[in-house]
């Protein structure tokens, strides 16, 4: 007989996939499963990127979430997650994106980190991840949860929020500037749409890098030489719809 859990993780995970499918979304989970946690969360997006990984994709990286205040407090949401970056999440820097595809994109500035040697928790401190490259970046986040309403568990069930990812050029840490000092301004449309700090990020995006890695641990995980990964927004997130230029 499937335990409670086991039952929740099976009837959520193909929900999450239809309204991916359908490009359409859903109430929340709790809804549905008020008992869902964080281990039944993070169950669910494993399964899905499993089933990715089946039909052809690949693990290129990983992605904090929930790591800046702004984002946090938009969401009413006071802890972090991760999610994974498949390649065909990777888009061509000024190529097109189809939104058409998404329940309601949204995108947000990043910086993402190449790692140059594998990190594994716990004890991954800042001064381990500032090794590889790193590179300015725009993210696409989506939600298959109606209206962005989203609770910790649901965020967690979609794997963060991953939808795209269009880095660009790749900058060698030597001689990369000072992160914590980065500023960014996100347009869309041409217009400014929101401003804010690397600081936001845990203090340090190269923070939310080692909380990336000593969370990992806690289920198996490292990060791989060669992982793209990204600690977090900047800003809030921004709609964009068809037509629109970030």
């Amino acid at each position: 007989m499937r335990s409670a859990a086991t039952r929740r993780r099976v009837e959520a995970a193909p929900l999450l996939r239809e309204a991916e499918r359908r490009t359409a979304q859903v109430e929340l989970l709790a809804t549905r499963w008020p008992a869902l946690d964080l281990a039944d969360a993070y169950a669910v997006q494993q399964d899905t990127v499993a089933r990715r990984l089946a039909a052809g994709a690949t693990v290129i990286g990983h992605k904090g979430g929930l790591t800046s205040v702004p984002m946090r407090e938009f969401l009413g949401v006071y802890e972090p997650d991760f999610g994974h970056w498949l390649d065909d999440m990777v888009h061509r820097d000024g190529g097109t994106v189809r939104t058409a595809r998404r329940c309601a994109p949204r995108v947000e500035p990043e910086i993402c980190f190449r790692l140059a040697r594998p990190l594994r928790g716990p004890g991954v401190t800042i001064s381990d991840v500032l090794t590889g490259a790193v590179a300015p970046a725009l993210k696409i986040v989506d939600s298959r949860i109606r209206d962005w309403r989203i609770i910790l568990g649901d965020a967690v069930a979609g794997n963060a929020g991953s939808a795209g990812l269009v880095c660009g050029s790749w900058t060698p840490m030597a001689y990369a500037p000072d992160l914590a000092a980065v500023n960014a301004d996100l347009l869309v449309g041409g217009s400014r749409v929101t401003t804010g700090s690397r600081k936001e990020v845990i203090g340090h995006p190269a923070a939310a890098v080692a909380w990336l890695a000593n969370a990992l641990a806690a289920y198996g995980k490292r990060l791989e030489a060669g992982y793209v990964i990204v600690p977090g927004a900047i800003t809030t997130a921004s709609f964009i719809g068809v037509g629109q230029k970030a």
